[in-house]
C-alpha cells in the first residue's frame, strides 16, 4: 500500500514548513492537532485538512499513515510512542528529543511497532552539503584534521518571552546548542564522523529569565583523530549564517549556510570548476540566522520525499533515530562537560 497521507503534531510555526512540504510531494495532508484547539484550526483552514481536539481521535483515524511531530523539543516522546504504538510512520522534527535516555524510548517503540522513524534534519538535503560528503567519502580531504561549526546567531529577548517552554530544559532541552545549533552539530558529525571526547564551557550572558545557555564553546575529540570545534550563540547581533569548515592533508572547504565558499584541494577534477561557478552565484538568504521563520521548505521536502520512498522500498531513511541521536549526544557531553569542568567521554 502506497504512503502518502500525513498527519501533524504541534501546529505552531515549524508545522507550516512541514505542511509546505507535505503539499510539494503531492501527498496529502489529512489532519493535524495541537493541545490548543485553535492553533489546529488556524492550520487546517490554512491547509485544508482536519483539525482533531481529541488526541486519541486523532490516533485512530485511518486514513493517516506518517505523522510529523512539531511539538516543542521536550514533548516529543509521547506522542511519538503512541503513534508508533498506532501503527503510523514518525517523522520528528529535531531535536528527535531532549536526553538520550528519551531518544532511545522513540527507537525502541518505533523499532517495537515495525514502523519507520525519521528526524528531521534538512541540512543534510542541501546540494552543497552532499558534495562536501561526497568528496569527504572519496579521499579527496586526505587525512581529515580539523572540522568546526559556527552558529553566530541572534535572538531578542522578546523570542524567549513569546512562549513559556522557550529556554527551559525541561521542553527545550538546552539553549543555542540544543535549539538552534543542533542542525550544525548534526552535520559536523556526519562529515566529520562520531564523537569520541568534548571539553566545553557554556553561558548565559545577554538574556534574562531562561534556564539554558545562549552562549556555548567546545572542543572535540573525533573518533578517527581530527579536532573540531563547536560555537553557537543567540547573542551575536545582527546574526552571522552558520558556517561548516573541514580540513584534511589533502584539502579544506568551507559551507556558509546552503552555499560552498571555499573549494581547495591538493589535486584537482573535473567537477570543481562546476562548483567554484556555482560559489560566484550564491544564493542563500538569512537561513534563520536573525529570524527563526526565515527558511524555506525545500529541503523538508526533500527529506519527506526519502522517507516516504524508504518506506515504499523497505529500507532505512537517510536520517533514522539512530542518526538523530547523535547529535543529542554531543549537545547533552557538551553540557556535562561544561557543568563539571571536565573532559566527558561519549
Amino acid at each position: 500500500m502506497k504512503v502518502n497521507k500525513f498527519g501533524i503534531i504541534g501546529c505552531g510555526m515549524i508545522s507550516r514548513f512541514h505542511a509546505r512540504a507535505i503539499k510539494s510531494l503531492g501527498a496529502e495532508l489529512v489532519a493535524c492537532y495541537d493541545q490548543f484547539p485553535a492553533a489546529a484550526e488556524r492550520l487546517a483552514s490554512e491547509f485544508g485538512c482536519k483539525a482533531y481536539q481529541d488526541f486519541k481521535e486523532f490516533l485512530a483515524d485511518p486514513d493517516i499513515q506518517i505523522v510529523t511531530i512539531g511539538t516543542p523539543s521536550g514533548a516529543h516522546l509521547d506522542p511519538a510512542v503512541e503513534c508508533a504504538q498506532a501503527g503510523k510512520h514518525v517523522i520528528v522534527e529535531k531535536p528527535l528529543e531532549v536526553t538520550v535516555a528519551r531518544c532511545d524510548e522513540i527507537i525502541d517503540a518505533c523499532n517495537k511497532a515495525g514502523v519507520t522513524l525519521s528526524t528531521v534534519f534538512p541540512s543534510r538535503f542541501h546540494q552543497s552539503s552532499k558534495q562536501l560528503k561526497k568528496a569527504i567519502e572519496s579521499g579527496r580531504f586526505g587525512k581529515l584534521t580539523l572540522g568546526d561549526a559556527i552558529v553566530k546567531w541572534y535572538r531578542t529577548q522578546q523570542y524567549y518571552d513569546s512562549g513559556v517552554w522557550r529556554g527551559t530544559w525541561k521542553l527545550d532541552g538546552g539553549g543555542a546548542l540544543m535549539n538552534q545549533a543542533i542542525h550544525s552539530v548534526d552535520l559536523l558529525v556526519w562529515l566529520m564522523g562520531d564523537v569520541a571526547e568534548v571539553a566545553a564551557l557554556t553561558g548565559l550572558v545577554a538574556h534574562e529569565n531562561i534556564e539554558v545557555e545562549d552562549v556555548a564553546i567546545a572542543s572535540l575529540r573525533f573518533k578517527n583523530g581530527a579536532l573540531g570545534l563547536l560555537e553557537a550563540t543567540t547573542a551575536a547581533y545582527p546574526g552571522y549564517l552558520k558556517r561548516i569548515e573541514t580540513s584534511g592533508t589533502m584539502g579544506s572547504a568551507v559551507i556558509e549556510e546552503e552555499d560552498i565558499i571555499k573549494w581547495d584541494f591538493a589535486e584537482s577534477r573535473e567537477e570543481d570548476a562546476a562548483i567554484r561557478e556555482s560559489m560566484a552565484s550564491r544564493l542563500s538568504g538569512g537561513g534563520g540566522a536573525a529570524d527563526p521563520s526565515a527558511i524555506n521548505f525545500e529541503a523538508h521536502a526533500r527529506q519527506f520525499a526519502d522517507v516516504l520512498d524508504a518506506i515504499e522500498n523497505g529500507r532505512k531513511p537517510a536520517i533514522d533515530g539512530y542518526e538523530g541521536r547523535k547529535s543529542v549526544e554531543v549537545i547533552c557531553a557538551v553540557y556535562e562537560s561544561a557543568k563539571k569542568g571536565a573532559v566527558v567521554k561519549l
